[in-house]
């Protein structure tokens, strides 16, 4: 079975949680009642990117391979991200450099 449609949840997982993050931090939405989702998104980013690296790697496929070296940097900011306040800048610029990671480890599991 291909991976793609790992990297495709991962990516939408990430883009969700961005999305999410935006609107909170322009105030288009109050998420003082439900903080738990922007941290279950979180975790979910970070399940479905290994699960996508990581099925891509044992497929054993040169292009799967590819896909998963191009997302594996994400891992970088995903990981620091927890230990930076949601209410600084640095926040979203760490949480912003993880998107041509997950960009082409998407555009790559297709091949």
């Amino acid at each position: 079975m291909s991976p793609h449609p790992l990297f495709v949840a991962a990516a939408a997982s990430y883009t969700a949680n961005c999305a999410l993050g935006a609107s909170v931090g322009l105030g288009m939405i109050d998420t003082r009642r439900f903080r738990w989702v922007h941290h279950a998104l979180y975790i979910a980013t970070s399940t479905l990117a290994a699960a996508a690296a990581g099925s891509a790697v044992l497929r054993g496929r040169a292009g799967d391979r590819r896909a998963a070296l191009a997302l594996a940097p994400a891992a970088v900011p995903l990981t620091i991200i927890p230990r930076i306040s949601a209410r600084s800048r640095r926040h979203v610029v760490l949480a912003l450099t993880a998107a041509p990671f997950f960009a082409a480890g998407l555009i790559l599991s297709r091949k």
